[in-house]
């Protein structure tokens, strides 16, 4: 089997934020960069855990972006992956990256496609589906808990109250969620042996992107706490009402 895990480069959750250009683009400076948490700690990690079960299994990488997303790609390399792709490319709009995914999908016969649910920056949940649809595949989103019996997928996903059961057959487009691996590090062995792994620039293909950003705007910042004695009751109810419009 064929496995094609989708990454994403992130800033790491650490970092402090801020905006240039008018609020119009990212401010770059003095930011380290992580694969997206849910690319790596599920989509890729649960790669890794079915290529364990069966030595066959082959995991190859991908990843929209400048040449500034190879180091998060070698790590994904170090993690478990056999190769990887890279389509150069720097933008953020979601449908121009599912496209550069799905061109190269098409003629790498994958049996199975995983992407983390959402990114940790956008979050916007959107790219799985719309490489299913460029495919023409099969999409089962959020997914909990993944197993292969052949060609057809276990696939368990959150649904409003509950949980659901789904059978699939292969090929088919999953985007994974918190449950359905854990976390690695990688070790020495593979930090040196994703070093010699092949790491592939190919170039875009022709699209027109659906969206832009307008501009990015900060949270407002948080009120600061107000202590009131355990005895004032009544300052407490006064607080409640006038300053929280607790009805």
């Amino acid at each position: 089997m064929k496995i094609l895990v989708c990454i994403s480069k992130t800033p790491d959750t650490t970092a402090k934020i801020a905006f240039t250009d008018n609020n119009t683009k990212f401010d770059t400076n003095g930011v380290q960069w992580i694969i997206n948490p849910y690319d790596e700690w599920y989509a890729l990690v649960r790669a890794i855990e079915l290529k364990e079960a069966d030595a066959s299994n082959s995991i190859h990488l991908i990843s929209v972006g400048g040449s500034d997303a190879e180091p998060i790609l070698r790590k994904a390399l170090a993690l478990g992956g056999d190769e990887a792709i890279r389509v150069n490319i720097d933008i953020d709009d979601s449908y121009t990256i599912a496209t550069q995914i799905a061109e190269v999908a098409k003629s790498g016969g994958y049996d199975l496609i995983l992407t983390g649910k959402e990114t940790i920056d956008h979050n916007g949940s959107t790219l799985g589906g719309m490489v299913a649809e460029l495919l023409n595949l099969p999409y089962i989103s959020l997914a909990t808990k993944l197993d292969m019996n052949g060609s057809i997928a276990h696939v368990t996903r959150e649904i409003d109250g509950g949980q659901e059961l789904d059978e699939v057959a292969t090929p088919v487009v999953i985007s994974a969620q918190k449950g359905m691996a854990e976390a690695r590090i990688p070790n020495m062995r593979g930090i040196m042996a994703a070093r010699t792994k092949p790491l592939s620039v190919v170039e875009p293909v022709a699209c027109d992107a659906l969206t832009s950003t307008v501009s990015f705007e900060m949270p407002p910042a948080k009120a600061g706490v107000k202590l009131v004695d355990a005895e004032n009751v009544a300052e407490l109810v006064r607080l409640l009402k006038e300053e929280a419009k607790v009805v």
